[in-house]
């Protein structure tokens, strides 16, 4: 199949020239644009998640032979979750590539974390279909680079983090309040306040509401552990 532009350019930047190009184009392509001889890319991405699992526990054995499964669960999570598999398709910008429908295009499809995450998996899952398990497996330990050595630092989730901070005093779970919408609808700006039940706040703005609890989560943190 003839390659495009486009296909080509990603394939550089993933460091692999697929042998059928075919696998890489469908997963890039979102269930809004599937059609009748176009599958999209949700079975791939369901493939691809599997792969990226496996190849992330053996590098998580091999980076600490004195880990215990206590240690390497939260390391584990905070590699292969979605947040982190968007990270690396825009590090590679898998979103000009993408091919969305008019509205998921029209409401900012290319840089949604979601749509993001899953194409990630699905383009794992297409360089395990098209060269095997150890082609996909270079690919993900070259584009995961370091965040699998300093994993440690990021593995902790800011809101968990806080929860168990305001159980430990006998205190609720922290609140999460929505105190301001800006932006247009396809591409809004939440603000979130986390609250403590002893009265201390912190606030944060970011494009998701999760992003945002999870940085006023960080912020509170660092108030409350400066007082």
């Amino acid at each position: 199949m003839r390659r495009s532009a486009e296909i080509s350019a990603l394939e550089a930047r993933l460091g692999h020239r697929f042998t059928r190009p075919e696998l890489l184009r469908q997963a890039l392509t979102h269930s809004s644009m599937s059609a009748p001889g176009r599958e999209d890319n949700q079975r791939l991405e369901f493939l691809g998640d599997r792969v990226l699992g496996l190849v992330m526990s053996e590098a998580l054995l091999a980076e600490d032979r004195k880990a215990r499964e206590g240690q390497l669960a939260p390391r584990y999570n905070a590699l292969v979750r979605k947040e982190t598999c968007a990270e690396v398709a825009r590090q590679v910008d898998v979103g000009a590539a993408l091919k969305l429908g008019r509205s998921e295009m029209m409401s900012g499809g290319r840089r949604k974390l979601a749509l993001l995450g899953d194409a990630m998996e699905a383009v794992i899952a297409a360089v395990y279909l098209d060269a095997g398990f150890d082609a996909a497996k270079e690919m993900i330990l070259r584009l995961w680079g370091e965040r699998i050595a300093r994993v440690d630092d990021d593995a902790r989730d800011p809101k968990t983090s806080l929860q168990e901070w305001a159980q430990a005093r006998g205190m609720a779970p922290p609140a999460y309040v929505e105190t301001a919408r800006t932006g247009p609808d396809h591409a809004p700006v939440f603000t979130i306040e986390a609250r403590l039940d002893n009265g201390a706040t912190a606030e944060a703005t970011a494009g998701s509401k999760r992003k945002a609890e999870q940085q006023a989560a960080a912020a509170l943190l660092d108030k409350i552990s400066g007082d």
